[in-house]
């Protein structure tokens, strides 16, 4: 069976080492030792000035909303994961949905600012992919009218753009270490954010709103993760620049096997270093996508729909028509990328593809 996706496991006896550090030091959580170790070598890794480790990808977009007070109309994308609505609708605002570039599937920048009313407070967008948005014209755009920025930056561990990393760009950005990730924690996130203010709001915030333990700076969430998932973290990182490698390769190989079809790539900005976490392929119709998905299921073979259906069409937002979006989540589909997926079985993906295809 090939999966869409496979968790890197790092050495066992890697992951055991710090284990043991653990049960030596019989500090389970609460921003332990390992966790402070973990934040540290992921600022330096992504060149940033602040990062908090917290629970999950989800719990960090939603901590962030809450650092920035958004309220009112947020301006997002409808090309991404739900938990980048959900979270808005969760801390009670509203999303206003702008279409997506063709070429690059992420938010429109050009559409966004007909979409700016009284109420708007921010936008807050995804770099689908770890594909760049266009974040020059959209902090132009915040800064004009007054926005804040966030960035779900979940697809982009290691992307770098116009020479630093990409997510140093925007007020915050969060990242998801889901197990499925490139980098992961098994399960885990991080807030990310260059600015002090922000930053001392945040260290709070993952923290029930504790100033000591006898007194409160405010409203506060449990966003804290473990020793357990920062062991996971530490053992990982290590081997980011392989695993990186080994994607890049398994991309190219797939490039030059299917150069001749009809599928399209999405395009990358000028100026992007790019890190393979995904292979997503728009297919001529929906109608081919799903000929192709079911052929290659058949074998035991499973891409996802990364993403369908266009978020505007969740039952609990307002409905948008935003044709874009609506046809690329039709027509798109996640090929298997993962560490240990082999040229072979990539020629076997490749093979039933083009034969489907006609």
């Amino acid at each position: 069976m090939i999966p869409v996706t496979r968790s890197f496991l790092p050495p066992f006896e890697e992951y055991s080492a710090y284990l043991k550090e653990v049960w030596d030091s019989g500090i389970l959580t609460n921003n332990g030792p390992l966790v402070t170790t973990l934040e540290e070598k992921l600022k330096d890794f992504l060149g940033v000035r602040h990062l908090f480790f917290v629970t999950n990808g989800t719990i960090a977009l939603q901590i962030a909303i809450k650092a920035l007070a958004l309220s009112g109309e947020v301006i997002t994308t409808p090309f991404t994961y739900v938990a980048t609505t959900s979270s808005l609708v969760w801390e009670g605002c509203t999303p206003v949905f702008v279409d997506i570039d063709p070429h690059t599937l992420s938010i429109d920048a050009d559409k966004i600012e007909a979409a700016i009313t009284k109420r708007t407070s921010a936008v807050l967008t995804t770099h689908v992919y770890g594909i760049p948005c266009d974040v020059e014209k959209i902090q132009s755009i915040a800064n004009k009218h007054g926005l804040k920025v966030i960035y779900d930056a979940a697809h982009t561990f290691g992307v770098n753009y116009l020479g630093k990393s990409l997510v140093s760009f925007g007020d915050i950005s969060t990242l998801s270490f889901h197990a499925t990730k490139l980098f992961h924690t098994a399960e885990g996130g991080a807030i990310v954010t260059n600015d002090d203010k922000i930053a001392h709001r945040v260290r709070y915030l993952r923290n029930f709103g504790h100033k000591d333990q006898e007194s409160f700076w405010g409203l506060g969430i449990n966003g804290k993760n473990s020793e357990l998932h920062a062991a996971m973290g530490l053992s990982v990182l290590p081997y980011v620049k392989r695993i990186t490698s080994a994607r890049r390769q398994l991309c190219a190989l797939y490039d030059h096997l299917l150069k001749d079809t009809e599928l399209v790539r999405p395009q990358r900005p000028v100026g992007t270093e790019h890190n393979f976490a995904y292979y997503p392929v728009l297919f001529p119709s929906e109608k081919i996508l799903l000929r192709t998905r079911d052929r290659l299921n058949s074998q035991e073979i499973f891409p996802r729909r990364y993403f369908y259906p266009s978020l505007d069409q969740l039952p609990y937002v307002q409905s948008a028509n935003l044709s874009n979006a609506y046809d690329a989540a039709r027509r798109i589909l996640c090929l298997p990328l993962f560490y240990e997926l082999t040229h072979e079985e990539v020629n076997t993906i490749s093979s039933i593809i083009k034969q489907t295809m006609g």
